[in-house]
């Protein structure tokens, strides 16, 4: 409900031309042609309708401004649904906001040249893309506002996963609602049905039974606080270029059996040595994955993990593996999982955005197969897990630590 209202609120000013003195997003100095749509008739009415003009017989309530409204076009079959929406723009010309559902499929989203386009609920896949086309010329944009009960979708997939400067994602959790007391908020997630909180409450998409990280973020994140130095400290890295390279920094409270992802980095097209300009400070012995025994063109030959250390970081002399050598992908995230239903892997609030990111998404096919996509700041952390009985207290010594000598690599 709260995006649907920021949105409602930028279609008025685009269709009056009414912007705030404030305002540095896109302007139209002329009258616009754009649509709002929803699932069905009767949502579109209760929902956008009423928000940009008020209920029926209290038009001029709404986000548009009484004195704005020029007509309100009725529709057929549906009592007070409308058509359209004539709004007096500053220029002195007419903007038009078009009343569209879903239910009349693609065929009815063709044809029109729009200024911009409301999506309020998920529209199904060819409609979105349909819609998408009616802004090509323009260039305007197209919103979307909706709680993604359907999972990973063709259209959730193309905003969550498949990133690009075109697209932007706001998520609004329950936690930014700060009118809501603790306990309201509480009674108000416990109002949910179970394989709905995440969705209702976070936005994270519902996959039921596909997806990987059941446990609620609620048990998993804690505040920050300062690392006893009797605690082991140490990084999980996962290499990428044109996918993320992602970087974990975890420490573990052994006393208690109990992992804590301090903070998470992740980095897309940047060489190695980029890579450890970032994280040197950290000062942590790195866990890495098996592909970085391989070399790559950038690196002349050089396999990756040498590239890496040759920048200056401490790196494991063995890739992440299991004690018995073994490099399941399943056992880990087992593991991971076990933790975290059972209370021992805890999370950083603040610092761990990324990561965050990447569990609500992480998910099986349909096949029980894992999706490995948008992963590597979970794979960073599973890498950090797997060879953790190798990590000491600083000042002891391990075939797989390798204390840096910073004045031989001339770094001050």
């Amino acid at each position: 409900m709260h995006a649907t209202s920021a949105v409602r609120l930028r279609c008025t000013i685009h269709a009056t031309g009414r912007y705030p003195e404030w305002w540095q997003g896109k302007r139209f100095d002329k009258p616009t042609v754009s649509w709002v749509a929803g699932t069905t008739g009767e949502t579109v009415r209760d929902t956008v309708q009423r928000m940009l003009i008020g209920r029926p017989g209290h038009e001029g309530i709404g986000a548009l401004p009484k004195d704005a409204i020029v007509e309100l076009v009725p529709a057929r079959g549906i009592a007070d649904l409308l058509d359209s929406i004539k709004v007096r723009h500053v220029s002195g010309g007419t903007s038009v906001i078009g009343v569209k559902s879903y239910l009349r499929g693609r065929e009815s989203f063709q044809g029109e040249t729009l200024d911009f386009l409301w999506f309020d609920e998920e529209p199904p896949a060819d409609v979105y893309l349909e819609g998408l086309t009616r802004t090509n010329v323009s260039r305007g944009p197209v919103w979307l506002t909706f709680t993604p009960l359907t999972g990973i979708s063709t259209v959730v997939k193309r905003y969550l996963i498949e990133p690009s400067p075109d697209r932007s994602v706001t998520t609004m959790t329950i936690d930014d609602v700060q009118h809501y007391t603790d306990e309201e908020r509480a009674q108000i997630i416990d109002s949910y049905p179970e394989h709905e909180r995440e969705a209702r409450t976070r936005g994270v998409p519902t996959m039921g039974s596909g997806r990987i990280f059941t446990t609620s973020e609620e048990k998993l994140i804690v505040d920050p606080f300062e690392i006893p130095t009797h605690w082991l400290r140490w990084g999980g890295c996962d290499f990428g270029w044109t996918h993320y390279a992602a970087f974990c920094e975890l420490a573990w409270d052994r006393d208690l059996d109990l992992i804590y992802l301090i903070r998470t980095l992740r980095l897309r097209e940047q060489t190695p040595i980029e890579h450890a300009q970032a994280i040197r400070g950290w000062r942590l012995t790195w866990a890495w994955p098996r592909d970085g025994k391989r070399a790559t063109l950038e690196g002349a030959g050089v396999p990756l993990m040498q590239q890496y250390a040759d920048a200056g970081l401490d790196m494991m002399h063995e890739h992440a593996q299991f004690e018995d050598g073994s490099v399941s992908v399943e056992a880990g995230l087992m593991e991971m999982a076990d933790r975290m239903r059972g209370g021992r892997w805890k999370v950083f609030k603040g610092q761990n955005d990324a990561w965050l990111e990447e569990l609500r998404l992480y998910h099986r096919d349909a096949n029980g197969r894992v999706v490995a996509e948008n992963d590597d700041a979970i794979s960073a952390s599973r890498y950090g897990l797997m060879m953790r009985r190798h990590v000491r207290v600083a000042g002891w010594k391990s075939r797989f630590y390798r204390p840096l000598e910073y004045r031989n690599l001339g770094i001050v």
